[in-house]
């Protein structure tokens, strides 16, 4: 298996273990979030978002659902792009709308966010044959 893809597939079990803490714990999450705002912090998460949207991109071609995952990669840039864009302020003011909502609403998109995650492993992940003589052919491919 591709390193990217392995990576991946890492990454997409990170997104869904934050959605799971933020499901379990949502003020961590909440705090996760105050402790990057900061122009530092905003760049930081425009820089890792940027790395995950060339992933994805790099490893689409290879994935179950290649357009899919293109077009994730691509909003992913963009949305990206903008980030730093976005100031620290107007990120407070985000956060601080995102908490108000209260618990419920953070478990919901943490739940969304487990789901995104998923979703990005098991479509970098390699398809099992279906056959033993597949099973057999891939064992021959290396």
């Amino acid at each position: 298996m591709p390193l990217l893809t392995v990576v991946t597939m890492v990454i997409g079990a990170l997104i869904a273990s934050l959605g799971v803490v933020g499901v379990l714990a949502p003020w961590l999450l909440l705090d996760l979030g105050r402790s990057l705002l900061s122009t530092n912090g905003l760049y930081a998460v425009a820089t890792v978002r940027v790395a995950f949207g060339l992933l994805l991109l790099w490893v689409a071609s290879r994935s179950r659902v290649p357009r899919t995952l293109r077009v994730i990669g691509a909003v992913i840039l963009i949305n990206s792009a903008v980030t730093p864009f976005f100031g620290v302020e107007r990120s407070e003011a985000l956060l601080s709308w995102f908490s108000n909502r209260g618990p419920t609403f953070v478990r919901i998109v943490a739940t969304l966010a487990i789901a995104f995650g998923a979703f990005v492993a098991y479509v970098v992940s390699p398809r099992r044959p279906s056959s033993p003589n597949e099973a057999l052919e891939e064992t021959r491919k290396g």
